[in-house]
């Protein structure tokens, strides 16, 4: 660009200086080049170039030249240089990870000139928008309400000069991060966890990545104590040899084929309270006259808990132990109330666990001021002789009055046939009388009547752990008695304490050698069974029978408080107090007789009779699957064929089982879909009006179990899907417990009946059919209302799910309560179509359409009314 200035002067006068400016600022350090020619006279002019090599976007501008010094400043004209081209980008697509359905926002900025510059956004390749879009217009900001797939974005600038294309950006989406991270089973040394893997969009989800420190290193995260890649599903982790009472702070992380997600928030665990390590040390005793002074100190090591105090116990000769609680002292005074030959005493520590180790029991005899560990004691008082002689005089005293009525019982001592009907015993200074058998018991009772059988030495070996002392056992009324045997009541005498349990006898009309030595086997097999709801075996113990001379089993069993779960479910709908049982608990026994099947199938045991009847209920309302395994080997001969007994459980045998006697642990998976149709039911009998013989040809004939009224279509997809005609494709019972779980966790929480806002109605009278089901209404029922088709009650579940409800007040009250509520039937009012459950007389003219109305709308559920 070049710059004239004229001007007037002599040849002996400088040419002043052209500046150049560009936008109103001095440019000093451009390619300027400057000369003057004289053009005659006194006239002269002066020319200045600026050369810009290579024009960029900063030279664009307002450009001008100017003469400054301290008389005056001149100006030239404005001229000005304006570049156009191809857009160019000053903010592009990056590279960037986010969670899977989650908004992000994108961004591309371009600048032309000229403008305007528009921005088309690509996905993959693909466009998103057109350039009449306001979106278009750059900058441009792009937002996507949720991706699920890894994509690559990039757009493209457009201005009247051409098309530019920005770099690409891959989104990658990641798993979003674990939730609900939780224990499931906490015991003294391991925490199972179970988390919700988050949402991955169109990738699965592969492992799971779990971490574990103590709890006070959670600023310090290289030091884990448990890192660990777990396959899913299940989505459950154990985590093993962790210290009892401790505190642990958890996290998951979740991966897919993209990469994992982010770390779920730490979770603070705790496991449970153990017992102390050691015994309390240090412990000493110091006896004067009758009085021991006890002495120890608290155990050291871990003490895994809380400690909750010491427990003294301390015996003598001629009397039994005793047991005190000191609490948190450490010390205790023992006042004997006569001399005593020697005291044997011990102590441990117990914390909300239980007792930890005893100390080793130590004895104090009777001498002068005798310690039984050198302690900081001072030494004691000397020993008082005429205490002692007082003493001595009251024993003699004591002694000749025992000798005495001793003497008087034995002289009224009768003899029947079966032994000595009295027998003077002396119990803390009182006569009692006692009986004793004519034939003498050997000491070693369990291992003669096992030699007595002729069993194996291996067998024997087995039982050893298993076999109870029949003296041990006392038993008390009959809970129940069948064709088999009975139930009692009895108490077992253990170490510490007395356990109430239930014993199970046997009729000796139906057992054999054979089956005794059988039931042995079952019994040594059955003692490694160890689950929450699986009725665990405490002992086997045989009592001789003389008519029979050989002994019979007597299987005791833990005292379930509740009984078996069909008498439990039938009383709760039939008895004289009913009891509401909501949808949430029964779906609770359904999923707890799957874990118990879940456990014996993966011990490879088969029970063949899975009913209701054979599932007890303990007092936390628990189900634990019972008479596993007793049913095969007592009943083997006539429980599962015809004979003269014809006990076959005919409706919950699987069809194969029927048919070919093949019992398999997929003909267990059928009895467990009788026995939840038995639940859903509240105990009804199965295919009733179906005879026992009619069975199978029912079954072969494609007929199932219906589904009952308010059965949740899950539940009854699960029943279904046990009765499958081919074992291999009915499911396993881990898939029907993980099912099961899922169904009680999608259920809301149980309501108290008298908390919901429905009024409840009768059922109609009809007849269940043979298979549970309904028979075709024939006619008017006597249980409709005045003024409606009929009304009952539904309860909404979620999602839109109304289950009919049965009747638990009477025709009257209904009627009372919605002609107390006073609200019309109104066309504007939501309704759906159900099948009405009364009819009036038929007539050739159409029945009108059945409706619901809702009567009240809040959180909860809802009182529905429906014509």
């Amino acid at each position: 660009m070049d710059c004239t200035l004229r001007g007037t002067g002599g040849e002996e006068e400088d040419p002043p200086d052209v500046l150049w400016l560009r936008d109103s600022v001095p440019l000093h350090y451009t390619d300027t080049n400057q000369f003057q020619v004289h053009t005659g006279g006194n006239s002269w002019t002066v020319i200045s170039t600026l050369r810009i090599e290579k024009v960029q976007l900063s030279d664009m501008g307002s450009y001008q030249c100017a003469v400054l010094s301290e008389e005056q400043e001149i100006f030239s004209k404005e001229g000005s240089i304006q570049l156009e081209g191809l857009p160019h980008f000053s903010v592009e697509p990056q590279h960037m990870s986010v969670e899977a359905n989650v908004s992000l926002s994108l961004s591309c900025v371009a600048h032309g000139p000229p403008e305007p510059v528009r921005v088309i956004w690509l996905q993959d390749g693909a466009p998103l928008n057109s350039l009449t879009d306001p979106v278009a217009l750059s900058p441009s900001t792009f937002n996507l309400t949720g991706l699920n797939r890894t994509s690559t974005f990039s757009c493209e600038a457009h201005n009247r000069k051409g098309v530019a294309t920005s770099g690409s950006g891959t989104i990658t989406v990641l798993p979003s991060r674990p939730k609900h991270v939780r224990a499931v089973e906490i015991t003294q040394s391991s925490l199972r966890l179970s988390w919700t893997p988050g949402f991955g969009g169109d990738y699965p989800i592969i492992h799971c990545s779990v971490q574990v420190k103590k709890e006070q290193d959670c600023e310090q995260p290289d030091e884990l104590i448990h890192n660990q890649n777990v396959d899913i599903p299940p989505i459950t982790h154990l985590i093993e040899d962790l210290e009892p009472h401790s505190s642990y702070a958890v996290r998951v992380a979740c991966h897919s084929s993209q990469g994992p997600s982010d770390w779920s928030p730490w979770v603070e665990l705790r496991t449970k309270e153990g017992v102390p390590e050691n015994p309390p040390v240090n412990v000493t005793a110091v006896l004067n006259g009758t009085e021991v002074l006890m002495a120890w100190e608290g155990p050291p090591g871990r003490l895994n808990g809380e400690l909750q105090g010491y427990m003294v116990e301390y015996s003598t000769p001629a009397a039994q132990q005793f047991y005190v609680d000191t609490g948190l002292d450490t010390e205790l005074s023992i006042n004997l109330s006569m001399p005593l030959s020697n005291v044997s005493f011990r102590v441990c520590a117990y914390t909300g666990a239980g007792r930890g180790p005893w100390t080793p029991s130590q004895t104090l005899s009777l001498v002068k001021a005798v310690k039984v560990q050198e302690t900081g004691y001072p030494p004691p008082t000397e020993f008082s002789w005429h205490w002692w002689y007082v003493v001595m005089g009251i024993a003699g005293a004591v002694s000749m009055a025992v000798l005495m009525v001793v003497y008087v019982a034995k002289l009224r001592r009768k003899e029947t046939r079966f032994g000595e009907a009295f027998e003077p015993m002396m119990e803390s200074g009182e006569l009692v009388v006692r009986y004793r058998a004519r034939r003498t018991y050997s000491r070693r009772t369990t291992e003669a009547t096992l030699n007595s059988l002729g069993i194996s030495d291996e067998l024997k070996q087995k039982l050893q752990d298993v076999m109870v002392d029949r003296h041990k056992l006392t038993l008390g009324k009959t809970l129940g008695e069948g064709e088999f045997g009975s139930v009692m009541e009895g108490l077992l005498m253990q170490e510490e304490s007395v356990l109430k349990v239930a014993v199970k006898t046997m009729k000796i009309a139906i057992c054999t050698r054979t089956e005794m030595e059988d039931f042995l086997r079952e019994a040594a097999c059955m003692k490694e069974f160890d689950h929450p709801n699986v009725m665990r075996l405490l002992g086997v113990c045989l009592q001789t029978v003389e008519s029979e001379g050989y002994p019979s089993p007597v299987v005791i069993l833990p005292y379930m408080k509740h009984g078996d779960l069909h008498s439990y479910l039938l009383y709760s709908r039939l008895g004289d107090c009913p009891v509401y049982l909501p949808s949430q608990m029964l779906v609770k026994f359904m999923t707890d007789i799957a874990r118990g099947m879940e456990y014996l199938s993966s011990k490879n045991f088969i029970h063949r009779d899975l009913a209701a009847r054979n599932c007890m209920l303990n007092e936390n309302m628990n189900v634990c699957v019972a008479d596993f395994g007793l049913s095969k080997k007592i009943y083997n001969g006539d429980y599962y064929r015809q004979g003269r007994i014809s006990k076959m459980p005919v409706k919950w045998i699987a069809i194969e089982s029927l048919a070919d006697r093949v019992y398999t642990t997929k003909s267990d998976v059928w009895s467990f879909g009788v026995t939840m149709w038995e639940i859903a039911t509240r105990g009804q009998t199965p295919y009733p009006g179906v005879e026992n013989s009619e069975i199978y040809d029912y079954l072969r004939q494609g007929n199932r179990l219906k589904q009952p009224p308010d059965c949740l279509d899950c539940i009854y997809a699960l029943m279904f899907s046990c009765w499958l005609l081919s074992p291999k494709d009915r499911p396993s019972f881990e898939t029907l417990r993980c099912e099961l779980e899922k169904a009680l966790e999608d259920l809301p929480d149980s309501q108290d009946p008298d908390e919901i806002l429905y009024v409840n109605m009768d059922e109609s009278s009809m007849e269940l059919g043979a298979v549970g089901g309904r028979d075709p209404i024939r006619g008017p029922s006597p249980l409709c209302l005045k003024g409606l088709d009929s009304v009952t009650t539904v309860e909404v579940h979620h999602p839109n799910r109304y289950v009919l409800c049965p009747q638990h007040e009477t025709n009257r009250a209904l009627s009372d309560s919605l002609e107390s509520l006073d609200m019309p039937v109104s066309s504007s009012a939501a309704t759906l179509p159900l099948h009405p459950s009364c009819h009036s007389t038929p007539n050739p003219t159409p029945a009108p359409t059945p409706t619901v109305e809702l009567l009240e709308d809040r959180e909860g559920p809802r009182k529905m009314a429906w014509q």
